[in-house]
């Protein structure tokens, strides 16, 4: 969020304390009540309205009206229904959100629901207790995803390059090891030359070995450079609820400048100009690029919507081997809504067995329960898709770390964001700029 749509918020959610002190306290319902539950992601929607269905089945006095928006768009919405005391009973929330939300009250507790109903939380794959602070909860985890390499596996065949590679493949911030002499051997330029062929042209490339943008300011780059920071080592905070970052760490410099200097010097990868109006999956989805890193969540889109054979392959191992963000989500009820007993039956059947197996009779996600989780894995298997690289980050020891959870996240966006992009368009170099914005954000806490 810009900075204005942080003030924005707390002034909306100010307006909105107003509005409560003179509203009609929330009452047990005596009739049918309709329930409003938001989410972001359409691939998700189908899954979700069918465990609406099973639950409305189940309770026949509480329908589920489900409003599915865009990323952006999401967001401006919950922070106008805030507002206007119009927000949604149930919304999917993002760790990265959370402790925003949390600050400012617009979260029911559901601890005295989970404790009353003896909820229990020993079955989630992720730690329950990220959505717990100070005696309270604020939600239950839903669902899990890791980070892999999406391929074209046409341009690996036509490049001769087998992809048992990416069982053994390598990465450093100095050369960028193997991984780096496979991204070189994909990206083509308009004379058929590769990146290893002297004569390569770097300034007409016709076909990217890789493509990624400059990175999500608000989740390290979670889909972007994270993993290959983590790789040698480093950790972006010292985990929830940390005062301290460390982008003063050389290890994150010398990781964004080699992920900057993939098209700045090599031409292996696009920069903004290319990626203006467009994501890395675009990209790689129009045959402009022959690898991304991406999220679980999108297996089952750039499988069935490419119209080219989609590859999934390990992310490679860097100094301190393979590492790969974990996160999750979770439903979270509106501190504002009318219907919290009603809101909590449907946030509890969302988190239970019941809904995670069907959502992953679905394979859009990794639902947070085993059983949903060995539904989702047979789903693609079914398919002819092999989604191991994910599960396997998921399961080795020590693989995988947690996303930025802190407090004063608008703020943290808005002074890493122009960093980034000046770092990846070449404007600045991060050795250069890091520790200052380090500093900067460590002086908010």
């Amino acid at each position: 969020m810009k900075k204005s749509d942080s003030i924005f918020l707390v002034f909306v959610v100010m307006l909105s304390m107003i509005l409560a002190a003179f509203a009609v306290q929330p009452v047990a319902a005596e009739g049918p009540v309709e329930l409003q539950y938001w989410l972001w992601d359409s691939n998700q929607l189908p899954a979700y309205q069918a465990c609406a269905a099973a639950f409305t089945k189940a309770n026949p006095d509480i329908t589920i009206n489900i409003t599915q928006q865009g990323w952006g768009s999401y967001w401006d919405g919950l922070t106008i229904g805030f507002a206007s005391g119009a927000a949604p009973d149930v919304f999917t929330d993002n760790i990265s959100k959370y402790p925003e939300f949390l600050n400012l009250d617009l979260l029911l507790d559901i601890e005295p629901y989970v404790t009353r109903d003896s909820i229990d939380t020993s079955v989630y794959l992720v730690d329950p207790e990220l959505w717990a602070k100070d005696g309270k909860r604020y939600g239950l985890p839903k669902d899990w995803d890791t980070i892999a390499v999406f391929y074209n596996a046409e341009m690996f065949e036509a490049a001769g390059i087998d992809p048992a590679i990416m069982e053994t493949w390598t990465w450093n911030p100095e050369d960028g090891g193997t991984f780096q002499e496979t991204v070189a051997k994909l990206t083509l330029d308009n004379q058929g030359r590769n990146g290893l062929d002297p004569d390569f042209d770097k300034d007409n490339v016709v076909q990217w070995g890789f493509v990624a943008g400059a990175g999500d300011p608000g989740t390290g780059g979670q889909t972007e450079w994270s993993s290959f920071a983590a790789s040698t080592g480093f950790s972006l905070t010292d985990g929830p609820w940390t005062t301290t970052f460390h982008y003063d760490d050389p290890r994150v410099a010398d990781t964004l400048q080699w992920w900057a200097d993939l098209h700045l010097v090599h031409g292996f990868a696009p920069g903004s100009e290319s990626l203006s109006g467009a994501d890395n999956k675009a990209i790689l989805q129009a045959k402009k690029a022959a690898m991304t890193t991406d999220g679980s969540w999108q297996i089952g889109n750039l499988t069935t919507t490419s119209t080219f054979k989609v590859g999934i392959g390990k992310l490679p191992a860097g100094p301190e081997g393979v590492k790969s963000p974990i996160n999750g989500l979770s439903d979270a009820i509106w501190a504002g809504t009318q219907y919290p007993e009603e809101a909590w039956k449907w946030v509890s059947y969302l988190a239970s067995a019941d809904c995670a197996n069907i959502v992953g009779e679905y394979g859009v996600v990794f639902p947070a329960i085993q059983s949903g989780v060995d539904k989702a894995i047979a789903k693609h298997a079914a398919d002819g898709v092999d989604v191991s690289a994910f599960t396997d980050e998921a399961a080795a020891e020590d693989g995988t770390y947690l996303l930025p959870m802190t407090d004063h996240g608008s703020e943290v966006y808005n002074l890493v964001a122009p960093v980034l992009q000046n770092i990846f368009d070449g404007s600045a170099k991060a050795a250069d700029v890091l520790p200052e914005l380090n500093e900067q954000i460590n002086a908010l806490f």
